[in-house]
């Protein structure tokens, strides 16, 4: 069987393991792997300078696909985000990885609306939350709902219990970011000085001038880094701030539950359905209860800390790599 997977952005199959890396392109790059090794001829079309091969995995760029498209056959085509690539395979199966919300007017512009139109889709979302919020305009021939996974360097085989009072930001959305530091600044740092908060994920140039600030209230800004530092950190702290912003699904929040920290939001977006309360993490109402959630979890007995990463890791079990896998090959195989 061979299949398609298109993404639109710049990247190729070297770039695993590069911090720079956004969600999207790590889920492509893992899947297509990973089905290569199954007998599947998989072809992965990116914004790249030159064709890569590795055994049953070929690595195209766009502007060739498009120029050469009457050389390729595929059974199936899986586009994120991007609809206009079918418009060029009138006989393959067309599924479109729906990853983010498809505004109509943006649609319209760019002629997303019109190929969805054209073509027989199979519409697959990553989360509930992002069905129910795309409009019924789209025409899709078939939706069906397929979590994002959770890659198998936060798959966790040995859990440590003893924590140290860090807490987590690593969302790249800044969203909230700069009332959290507030009341980081405010409230939270006066009632206990032993206390820190890393930032992943946002761009450290944009703190530059205020850094120093931050510094001395434990608040340090470490920019994107590789999955193997941020699994590091996340193992040794005792929770993450994930306020849920504009989220469609937050693999971090996932990642974070991986390792045993659960998660403090506002409950809204997809983490309404990802994150249950007094579980896997703590949902609040505001930016004044998310300082006393904080400073409430760092003044829980060991029991209940250990109970809240038995939790966390258990709820991410069903995100695991080789189950979402599973959903995927049964797609393919019309099951």
């Amino acid at each position: 069987m061979n299949i398609l997977f298109h993404c639109p952005t710049k990247f190729d199959l070297n770039s695993i393991g590069n911090s720079k890396l956004g969600g999207i392109e790590t889920l492509n790059l893992e899947l297509c792997n990973n089905l290569s090794s199954k007998d599947y001829n998989i072809y992965l079309s990116t914004v790249c300078k030159k064709v890569i091969k590795r055994k049953n995995l070929t690595n195209l760029p766009i502007s060739k696909l498009k120029k050469e498209n009457h050389n390729y056959n595929f059974d199936y085509i899986v586009s994120s985000n991007d609809p206009n690539i079918f418009n060029l395979f009138r006989n393959s199966k067309k599924i479109l990885w729906m990853h983010n919300t498809l505004a109509i007017e943006k649609a319209l512009r760019k002629k997303k609306l019109l190929s969805i139109l054209k073509n027989k889709i199979t519409a697959v979302f990553v989360s509930k939350y992002l069905e129910r919020k795309t409009s019924n305009l789209y025409f899709f021939n078939k939706k069906i709902i397929i979590p994002n996974f959770l890659s198998k360097k936060f798959i966790v085989n040995k859990y440590n219990y003893k924590r140290k009072n860090n807490f987590i930001w690593s969302v790249q959305r800044e969203k909230g970011l700069k009332k959290t530091l507030d009341i980081w600044v405010n409230y939270i740092y006066p009632n206990n000085k032993k206390i820190k908060l890393f930032i992943f994920g946002v761009d450290k140039s944009k703190f530059r001038k205020l850094k120093n600030y931050y510094k001395k209230y434990n608040i340090i800004f470490l920019g994107r880094v590789k999955k193997d530092e941020l699994k590091k950190t996340y193992k040794t702290s005792l929770g993450m701030i994930c306020l849920g912003y504009d989220e469609t699904f937050c693999l971090n929040a996932i990642e974070a539950n991986a390792c045993g920290l659960p998660v403090i939001t506002f409950g809204e977006t997809a983490l309404k359905d990802m994150i249950k309360n007094n579980y896997n993490g703590l949902i609040v109402k505001d930016y004044r209860s998310l300082s006393l959630k904080i400073l409430e979890l760092l003044n829980k007995d060991q029991l209940i800390k250990k109970k809240y990463i038995d939790n966390s890791i258990r709820s991410s079990k069903k995100y695991h790599f080789n189950k979402i896998e599973k959903k995927w090959v049964n797609l393919f195989n019309n099951k």
